[in-house]
């Protein structure tokens, strides 16, 4: 029988920390519903009257509050000495653990001024924890400053449980061809010569660092310290959320998209090569084969997209290589962020960034969608079979950079890219029927199931938001959210009735 206790143990001490990260928006927002406190403080004189006047600290404080100790009392009800989480409970633990962090979320929104619908909330913690992006909110420049913080860190400890899951539980419950990097993990660990708790603080220690250094980079653009710091937050974990309805575009006079650039790139590498960089191995992003790809990718894809927009447009060269070059990583990555409406760029560009959903980062980064070493997988597969195919008799062994590839992984990529596709489809089907036109449905699908964020057209694309969207709609979407960010299959394994069976 699966015994749930350390499911529920986790989870509690998950939803109590979550409690105690909602303190922290609330005392930003007690210093910066104070003019004085907050120009002397934040060093920033352009703060709107209806930013410093709305104040949601109660919120905060009542949720904190309430999500610490029902997260300490499930924690503390639920405690053995005896506890084992097997590969059932490590099943649960995931999907249970991204559904009830969205509820506890949602409980600012709710209780707080700006009066959101529970379908609006439930939907802008969920794209908040699973660094989608995609957001209800308007008027971001006059939203309490509390809210603003809260959405960046709903999007930062997310980044961070994506790094942990993919890490740690994915490829020992082989889901997708993630136990491909199995051993890997393995060998980083040995590397390092320290016990996993060392290991999960190098990760930390990795994260904050990547954090503060971005938010160095902002400051140093111009940004107040609130922006940067909030900025700072959903760049590194690639969420997008931003505190302007211009997104990066209302910061970029100073070359602040320029340094969300390095930093999108940084959150979606392998966090794996930053752990083995710190033990002296500074060759690791150029010998990884994920890494290396990857680079190749986006640079490439950034010209393509650049010659496009010049040939085009009226755009200097160089502007238009640093839109194309931002708006490609923010797409890739799955951050979200825009400082300009591609829709408008031709229907090249529209179809090009549509593609661009469906690729990715690394596994073991923030990013998300299906990633690049799936397409790695795929392709060293088609290869093989393609040279085969005149040749029966012939033996070529399946390879991944240096290493042999199993048949099991091979099945289990192949796998997951039929689901996500599967996913993909009939959640735009389902768009489709309750309304929603062409391009909204089939983009929103799949910036919903890749955990891009914006989709396309004048409704939800790069200037739009989802506000607009009826609350049936928004549900499907947010469950979409969820089963990307559950990387499809583990949501699936839940419904089959052999995973109930004793």
């Amino acid at each position: 029988m699966l015994d749930l206790r350390p499911v529920f143990f986790i989870i509690g001490l998950m939803l109590a920390g979550l409690g105690v990260f909602m303190f922290v928006p609330m005392f930003v927002d007690l210093i910066i519903s104070n003019r004085d406190l907050s120009e002397r403080v934040l060093s920033d004189t352009t703060l709107s009257d209806r930013m410093i006047s709305a104040r949601s600290w109660p919120a905060f404080a009542i949720s904190g509050i309430l999500t610490t100790l029902i997260g300490g009392v499930m924690a503390v009800a639920t405690f053995s000495k005896n506890m084992r989480l097997g590969s059932r409970g490590a099943f649960m633990l995931t999907a249970l653990s991204w559904i009830l962090l969205s509820i506890f979320a949602a409980v600012p929104f709710l209780m707080d001024p700006i009066d959101m619908s529970l379908t609006d909330a439930i939907f802008e913690a969920t794209s908040g924890i699973t660094t989608t992006g995609a957001t209800v909110m308007t008027g971001l420049d006059d939203q309490p400053a509390g809210i603003l913080f809260w959405r960046a860190i709903l999007q930062w400890i997310g980044g961070i449980g994506i790094i942990a899951t993919a890490m740690a539980i994915l490829p020992m419950l082989q889901v997708g061809g993630m136990q491909l990097f199995k051993n890997e993990s393995t060998d980083i660990s040995e590397k390092i010569l320290v016990r996993p708790t060392r290991v999960a603080a190098l990760i930390v220690g990795t994260y904050l660092g990547l954090t503060f250094l971005c938010a160095l980079g902002y400051f140093a653009t111009g940004m107040s310290p609130f922006d940067a710091a909030a900025h700072s937050m959903t760049t590194v974990s690639t969420g997008g959320y931003s505190t302007s309805d211009l997104s990066m575009g209302g910061f970029m006079d100073n070359g602040a998209d320029i340094v969300s650039m390095v930093f999108m790139l940084a959150g979606a590498m392998p966090f794996g090569i930053y752990m083995l960089m710190a033990t002296g191995r500074l060759s690791a992003p150029i010998r990884d084969p994920q890494a290396r790809t990857f680079l190749v990718v986006i640079f490439s894809l950034i010209i393509m997209v650049t010659g496009s927009l010049w040939l085009t447009s009226d755009l200097p060269q160089i502007q238009a290589l640093r839109l194309s070059a931002f708006n490609t990583i923010s797409v890739v990555t799955g951050t979200g962020y825009a400082t300009a409406d591609y829709n408008s760029w031709g229907p090249f560009a529209v179809a090009a960034f549509f593609i661009f959903m469906f690729i990715g980062g690394c596994a073991g980064s923030t990013a998300c969608s299906v990633k690049i070493f799936r397409y790695q997988v795929a392709f060293e597969a088609l290869r093989v079979y393609l040279i085969q195919m005149p040749r029966p008799n012939t033996v070529i062994p399946l390879r991944y950079g240096n290493k042999p590839l199993s048949e099991t992984v091979v099945y289990s990529v192949m796998s997951y890219f039929f689901l996500f596709f599967m996913t993909f489809a009939a959640t735009a089907v389902i768009l489709s029927m309750l309304g929603l036109d062409t391009m909204t449905a089939w983009s929103g699908a799949g910036s919903a199931v890749a955990n891009v964020g914006p989709g396309l057209g004048d409704i939800i694309g790069p200037t739009g938001t989802y506000e607009s969207l009826p609350s049936t709609a928004k549900w499907v979407l947010l469950v979409a959210m969820i089963v990307g960010r559950l990387e499809i299959i583990t949501a699936l394994v839940l419904l089959t009735p052999s995973f109930w069976r004793a």
